[in-house]
C-alpha cells in the first residue's frame, strides 16, 4: 500500500523544518537511501534519503513550506497503486487524529434518503453547545466524503436525541425557514473536527498560527499542492494587513498608527508604510536560545585587553610562507585552546546534576549568515596544528553562510568565541550559548598608547571580554583563565612550536 513520508528529526530539539529543495519527482523510482529532499532546519541544511523504496506518487509539501516534525511531505507509491491509494493513506493520517465513536443505542427515525441533508432532525432543535460555528462549520461546497457521512446518518441520531422527550411531537411542527439553517449548524458541525480536517487542508503549524492571529482558515485559498494552506499564504495576509491593503474584495484593516487630523491630513509621502518582515525558522532559534540564556544562566564579565603586535608580525610571516591563510581568529582559538590546557578545570560546563568536565577542547565559532546567527564547532582544538585550524574554520563558515552545516558541526562545545573585530567594534558583550559555560567577545585590534617599562609608548590593543555562566566557574577561576588566555595571546609564538 501507499506509505506516507514524514517530516525527519534532522536536528535535535527542532519542531519543525521546512523543504530546501526536492531531489525527486512524481514518478521518480527510489530505492533505500536515496536522497529525497534537501531539509532546512533552524540552523542547517540537510539531505533526506528514503527510508523505503518505491515510486514517488505526490509531492505534499512544496519548496519552502513547512511542517512539523513527523508531519507527512510526500507519498510513495507501488505498483498497481493510483491516485486514490495516494488519498487514501493521506486521509487516513487526518482521520487518526479525532475518530467520535457513534452512539451506543442511535434513535430510530423514519427513512428520508433525499432529504436527509436538510431535514430537522428530531433531536437537533437547539444547536450543540460544544461545537463552534464559523471557519469549521459545513458549507455547501463540502467535499463527496464528508456529505456522503451526513446523508448517511440517521435523522435524529444525535447523542441527544432520546423518543422520552415528551414535546418531541412538536418538533416537526414547524417548517419555516430560520430552524433549518438553525438544524443545519447543530446537525452539520457536531462532527467540528473530522469535517474540517478533511476539508480544511492545513498542517498543525498554519492551523496554530491562524489560532494565534485570529485567522479564519476557511476564507484563504490554499497555494499548496490541492489547495493546501501553507505558511506562506498566512504571510502573505499577514503583509497585507500591515500594508492596509484588501483580499478578495474584502477590506484588511490597516495597522492603526497615528490617526490623521481632519483639519490637516498629513501628505502620503510623509507618512511611511512599515512592513512585516515573517520570521525565519533561524530567527526564531535565536530568539528562543537568547531568551532562555538571558532568563536562566547567571552572567558575569570580565574584560582584558591584549598587546597583538606580536601576533600582527608572525601571522604576517606565517602567511607569506604558508599553504594556508590564517586569520587573527584563528590564533584566538588557539589562544584560547591553550588557555584550557593552562586552566583545564575551567572546561566544564553545568547541568542538574553536576558539572560536566570535558577532556578535549570544543570551541564554538560565531558565523554571521544573512539569516542569522549560526555557531559551528572544531572539536579537539587543543591538538591542531594553526594550519589545520585555519583551513577547517574556513571550511565550516563557508558551509554555515551556504546552510550547508551537518546536524553533528552544530552540537556540542563548551565555550564560543564571537569576534566583530573587522567591523571596528573596540568591544562589546556578548550572550553565552547555552548550555555552554563561556564565550569569548573579540574587539578591533587599534593602535593606543600603553606603559612598557615605566615609559608611554603606541601599541596595538585588542580588547576582549568574557562571558561566563557563574552557575559553573567563580570569579577567582575566571580570572585565571583569562590571565592565561591573555599571556598566550601576547606570546603567539609558544602556541605553534
Amino acid at each position: 500500500m501507499a506509505s506516507v513520508v514524514r517530516m525527519p528529526s534532522v536536528l535535535a530539539g527542532a519542531e519543525e523544518a521546512a523543504i530546501s529543495s526536492w531531489l525527486v519527482a512524481p514518478g521518480d523510482t527510489v530505492a533505500v537511501g536515496d536522497p529525497l529532499a534537501e531539509i532546512e532546519t533552524e540552523k542547517a541544511i540537510v539531505e533526506y534519503g528514503a527510508e523505503e523504496a518505491g515510486v514517488v506518487g505526490r509531492l505534499v509539501l512544496a519548496v519552502g513550506d513547512s511542517g512539523e516534525i513527523g508531519a507527512p511531505i510526500a507519498v510513495l507509491i507501488h505498483e498497481g497503486e493510483t491516485d486514490v491509494d495516494i488519498d487514501a493513506a493521506l486521509s487516513g493520517e487526518t482521520a487518526a487524529a479525532p475518530a467520535a465513536p457513534a452512539p451506543a443505542a442511535p434513535a430510530q427515525a423514519t427513512p428520508a434518503p433525499a432529504a436527509a441533508a436538510t431535514a430537522i432532525p428530531p433531536g437537533a432543535s437547539a444547536p450543540d453547545p460544544a461545537a463552534p460555528a464559523g471557519p469549521d462549520a459545513v458549507s455547501p461546497s463540502a467535499p463527496a466524503p464528508v456529505a456522503a457521512r451526513l446523508a448517511a446518518r440517521p435523522v435524529g441520531a444525535t447523542p441527544a436525541a432520546t423518543p422520552a422527550a415528551p414535546t418531541g411531537p412538536a418538533v416537526p411542527a414547524a417548517p419555516t425557514g430560520p430552524p433549518v439553517p438553525a438544524a443545519h449548524r447543530a446537525y452539520e458541525s457536531e462532527p467540528t473536527q473530522a469535517a474540517s480536517s478533511v476539508r480544511i487542508f492545513a498542517s498543525p503549524i498554519v492551523r496554530k498560527i491562524a489560532r494565534q492571529e485570529g485567522i479564519d482558515l476557511a476564507a484563504i485559498s490554499g497555494s499548496g499542492p490541492n489547495g493546501r494552506i501553507v505558511r506562506r499564504d498566512l504571510e502573505w495576509l499577514a503583509g497585507q494587513r500591515q500594508a492596509g491593503e484588501a483580499r478578495n474584495g474584502v477590506q484588511v484593516a490597516a495597522a492603526q498608527s497615528a490617526p490623521q487630523p481632519a483639519a490637516a491630513p498629513q501628505e502620503p509621502s510623509q507618512v511611511p508604510a512599515s512592513t512585516l518582515i515573517p520570521h525565519t525558522p533561524i530567527r526564531r532559534a535565536i530568539a528562543r536560545r537568547l531568551t532562555e540564556s538571558t532568563t536562566t544562566t547567571p552572567h558575569f564579565y570580565m574584560t582584558t585587553e591584549c598587546v597583538v603586535d606580536e601576533l600582527l608580525a608572525l601571522r604576517t610571516r606565517v602567511n607569506e610562507s604558508g599553504p594556508v591563510k590564517v586569520s587573527v581568529n584563528d590564533f584566538v582559538i588557539m589562544a584560547v585552546a591553550a588557555a584550557f590546557g593552562d586552566v583545564p578545570e575551567a572546561n566544564v560546563t553545568w547541568s542538574d546534576e553536576g558539572l560536566v568536565a570535558y577532556a578535549s577542547v570544543d570551541v564554538s565559532i560565531a558565523v554571521a549568515t544573512d539569516g542569522g546567527l549560526v555557531t559551528p564547532v572544531l572539536r579537539g582544538v587543543e591538538v591542531k596544528r594553526l594550519s589545520a585550524i585555519a583551513a577547517e574554520a574556513q571550511g565550516l563558515v563557508q558551509r554555515a553562510r551556504d546552510r550547508r552545516l551537518l546536524q553533528h558541526e552544530l552540537e556540542g562545545g563548551a565555550f564560543s568565541i564571537s569576534n566583530l573585530g573587522m567591523y571596528g567594534t573596540l568591544e562589546f558583550s556578548a550572550i553565552i550559548n547555552p548550555p555552554q559555560s563561556g564565550i569569548l567577545a573579540v574587539g578591533a585590534a587599534t593602535p593606543q598608547a600603553v606603559v612598557v617599562d615605566g615609559a608611554v609608548t603606541v601599541a596595538t590593543v585588542m580588547r576582549c571580554t568574557l562571558s561566563v555562566d557563574h552557575r559553573a566557574i567563580d570569579g577567582a577561576l575566571a580570572a585565571r583563565w583569562l590571565a592565561a588566555f591573555t599571556a598566550r595571546i601576547q606570546n603567539p609564538l609558544g602556541m605553534i612550536i
